[in-house]
């Protein structure tokens, strides 16, 4: 069997929830080792789970033949899913001559996206040269979980030697940063605990990334040209949640426009080739902020989920969180 399949099904832990709506196995990233563990135990037993023949309508003769396939398939995958969606992706494609019931069915088991969910994400470069309007550009250290605030604004941090930081570093924080590291040499770490601080309460931090410390630059930025639902709003905890997966640990390439009215950096967000802004509108946790950006492909990528009815747009009339914002302000005044 292949590494893939048995690394998942090593990894695989079933919850017990009993919510029907997600399936047995609850949230889709279990559904996901849940279904690698259910084709290994094929592989060797040519049994399909139980259970299964209360989401599909076909035979359980059917069933073992789906699972053939597709244990065939994820086999053959380069590289093999490693999301929810890649795993979606994979059985609607291997029984999209299927019935739809059974598709849906069996996606709906393991609490996998629905095809009609799925979406398809641009993997472009970002542009070589500067977009017209951008003031500047850096690469961001990896980015903490816990740096995500919401759907549209997150916390990085910027390596000292980048050339958008190094010319502009105050002086007293690389000479705080110097004494630091030699009072942990003498392991005074009173001492290197109050220089830290008072990096920290400059705009600053000395990170461990890779078992290097690096002095790095804090910015808060605002995605430009969306906005997501409030975290006390419907799909806000969503939306911080999709954010949040597509950037926690990984580096950004992040284009800055301008300053809002908080000092935050607006900017447009790539990781990995993929347009965070573009991800964000399409899989429905966000609208487009047309008051501040006008570009048409944003209208676009909103105009599609809508279409789709997923994420915020299931329903008919969700509030926009500016009318939210406006209307928490009135009653607090």
């Amino acid at each position: 069997m292949g590494n893939a399949l048995g690394y998942l099904y090593g990894k695989c832990c079933k919850p017990t929830t009993d919510d029907d709506s997600l399936g047995p196995h609850g949230v889709s990233t279990v559904g996901l080792s849940a279904l690698a563990h259910d084709l290994f135990n094929f592989e060797i037993t040519s049994q399909v789970p139980e259970g299964l023949g209360r989401y599909v309508v076909s035979s359980r003769k059917a069933q073992a033949n789906w699972y053939r396939k597709i244990l065939e398939a994820w086999k053959q995958a380069k590289p093999p899913p490693q999301t929810a969606e890649d795993a979606s992706r994979l059985v609607t494609e291997i029984l999209k001559r299927h019935q739809k019931a059974d598709v849906e069915g069996l996606l709906s088991f393991y609490g996998l996206p629905l095809p009609h969910t799925l979406v398809e994400l641009s993997t472009e470069a970002p542009p070589v040269s500067l977009p017209e309007g951008v003031l500047f550009e850096f690469q961001t250290l990896p980015v903490d979980p816990k740096a995500v605030a919401d759907g549209d604004t997150i916390t990085v941090y910027v390596s000292s030697s980048d050339p958008v930081v190094s010319s502009c570093v105050p002086r007293e924080v690389n000479v705080a940063a110097v004494k630091r590291a030699k009072a942990r040499e003498r392991k005074d770490y009173t001492k290197a605990d109050a220089l830290h601080q008072k990096i920290i309460d400059s705009g600053y931090r000395v990170l461990n990334i890779q078992n290097e410390e690096v002095l790095a630059r804090k910015f808060r930025i605002r995605l430009r040209g969306i906005d997501a639902p409030e975290s006390q709003m419907p799909f806000g905890k969503e939306a911080q949640e999709e954010l949040l997966k597509i950037v926690q640990w990984k580096s950004l390439k992040v284009f800055v426009y301008g300053e809002d009215r908080y000092g935050r950096c607006v900017g447009d967000l790539y990781c990995n080739g993929v347009f965070v802004q573009e991800a964000m509108l399409k899989k429905g946790l966000a609208w487009h902020y047309i008051d501040y950006d006008k570009r048409i492909v944003l209208a676009k990528w909103e105009k599609e989920a809508r279409q789709k009815r997923i994420g915020l747009w299931a329903s008919s009339n969700p509030e926009k969180p500016w009318d939210w914002r406006k209307n928490r302000r009135e009653q607090n005044n």
